[in-house]
């Protein structure tokens, strides 16, 4: 029995990243997940009280994998530098992944504060990564470096998934430049 839950709740996760993936947070309904799962609307309904909690589950999911990504990306950089180039790099290939599609889907919907801090502490942990290497570079204040290294990450990533005029090569090249050299280029 056990094992059967945790394959619909599987289901049912997999079911909302595509969803919000082909269709934003509009698309994620309980009657969506339903049909996406052959399930019953109800049955949804014992897995995930709201689409909050299904939202934070899939930070609690998906998350930690793409952390793990960037911090193994991070690792194999000999540099301080390097380790910059990593961080902004491996965040920015992670954009066509439907894992990460779905969760800036979801921080760009309406969430509880419970969901909304599950957000904010799990990006608090990546921004993380990278301060000792800005310590390293010999930043004044690499905590708050970082924070503005993770809004240009950020800000590539919109662009990115706007589908911008340029190419997605292009805006990750700027972003690791903006990253290392600033507006100087």
């Amino acid at each position: 029995m056990a094992e059967h839950r945790s394959m619909q709740r599987g289901a049912l996760l997999d079911a909302a990243r595509s969803l919000l993936s082909e269709g934003g947070t509009d698309a994620l309904t309980f009657p969506a997940l339903a049909e996406r799962t052959g399930l019953a609307r109800s049955s949804v309904y014992e897995y995930f009280k709201s689409r909050a909690a299904v939202v934070e589950e899939l930070c609690a999911v998906d998350f930690p994998v793409w952390a793990a990504e960037v911090e193994a990306g991070m690792a194999r950089a000999d540099t301080p530098e390097g380790k910059v180039e990593a961080y902004v790099r491996e965040q920015l290939a992670l954009v066509g992944d439907r894992r990460h599609r779905a969760v800036v889907a979801i921080s760009a919907s309406e969430l509880d504060s419970g969901a909304r801090e599950k957000i904010r502490a799990a990006h608090g942990g990546l921004v993380a990564m990278i301060v000792e290497a800005l310590e390293q570079m010999g930043h004044a204040q690499p905590r708050l470096a970082a924070m503005l290294l993770q809004g240009v990450v950020d800000a590539a990533v919109r662009r990115i998934e706007l589908g911008a005029a340029e190419e997605p090569g292009v805006i990750v090249d700027a972003a690791v430049g903006m990253a290392l050299r600033g507006v100087r280029g």
